[in-house]
């Protein structure tokens, strides 16, 4: 029988990747080392170039400058079929009139397999994504999530060095998409299949990734393991995206903190670290915690706190110094 995606894990190299759409500049000099089998998140807002760099390595984008290395070898002007890389779209792009089976054994028959070795392969996907029992399906016959294991199984059908996810759980619900995610980490991990996954969540990235490239205006802003970024985040941009988005001027210039890392201080309490007098402007329940908007000065910020505090009171609000990410004002 065959078993899916056995090869060694592949290395990726970018090196001074550029994309220029007419004099538009879309990714900037990108340059990254994917170790074979990592999980890279590309984390940003729209218009980042997150999507534009997922598609250059795919193939569907061609650099201005630069270039990509898979395994070794140079695919930088390679068509997509060259590429040895599979990609899951965010509509999962299913034919409405395909079967599940169907679906999963495509890429195999445009490939030319015969049928039962194609029937091999299509029982074994369906076994490690869950999908036992709904190959005669069709994609209206899914859930959402079942619809995602279905472009996965699809694109590592094909056994691919390279997987490439773009935004895959955005048309999930929370609930749904909170368990696709660890599902598709742990068949990641299974596989050790070198992946790349494009995202604008940060808790998604957070979750799934081996390392974090954040990218900003085509550039790449920091890459790290998921807890360093969140520790130490080179810039006021990576930490507002990483959820610091209070800010606040001290002498050295801005601190930025996250609303769960604020404390508000009891009468004479010290703390090590910048603390601020002010007023509560208003405070709502958040579901096992309430959440206050303080205003200091001309800014507000908003803390969690345990019970609720009483609008208009004067409150101290204490950073603790390992909470604190603190920048020179530019």
């Amino acid at each position: 029988m065959d078993e899916p995606c056995r090869r060694p894990a592949t290395p990726l190299s970018i090196d001074g990747l550029a994309v220029r759409y007419g004099a538009t500049r879309v990714l900037e000099a990108v340059s990254l080392d994917v170790a074979p089998g990592e999980f890279i998140a590309l984390l940003g807002p729209s218009g980042c170039g997150k999507t534009t760099l997922l598609r250059a390595i795919a193939g569907f984008v061609r650099p201005s400058a630069g270039r990509i290395m898979a395994g070794g070898r140079d695919i930088t002007q390679a068509p997509p079929e060259r590429r040895d890389a599979a990609m899951v779209f965010q509509s999962y792009a299913l034919w409405p009139h395909m079967s599940v089976a169907r679906t999963i054994g495509f890429g195999l028959a445009v490939r030319g397999w015969e049928r039962r070795r194609i029937a091999a392969r299509v029982d074994a996907l369906l076994r490690l994504l869950r999908l036992e029992g709904l190959g005669d399906r069709l994609p209206a016959q899914l859930s959402g999530g079942q619809r995602q294991r279905v472009a996965i199984g699809r694109a590592l059908a094909v056994d691919p060095a390279i997987l490439l996810l773009d935004e895959p759980m955005s048309n999930l619900d929370a609930r749904v998409r909170e368990g696709v995610r660890h599902e598709l980490r742990m068949l990641q991990r299974a596989l050790g299949i070198t992946t790349i996954h494009v995202t604008h969540d940060r808790e998604e990235a957070m979750i799934l990734a081996d390392r974090i490239v954040v990218l900003e205006a085509g550039r790449v802003a920091q890459v790290g393991p998921p807890e360093e970024l969140w520790r130490r985040p080179a810039s006021p941009y990576v930490a507002d995206f990483l959820g610091a988005t209070n800010r606040l001027v001290v002498p050295e210039g801005r601190v930025l903190f996250r609303p769960e890392e604020g404390r508000i201080l009891a009468a004479g309490e010290t703390i090590d670290g910048p603390v601020f007098e002010g007023s509560v402007a208003n405070c709502a329940y958040a579901g096992g915690r309430w959440r206050a908007a303080i205003r200091i000065g001309a800014e507000e910020v908003l803390v969690d706190v345990p019970s609720r505090l009483v609008e208009g009171s004067a409150v101290r609000l204490g950073i603790p110094s390992e909470s604190s990410h603190c920048f020179t004002a530019t």
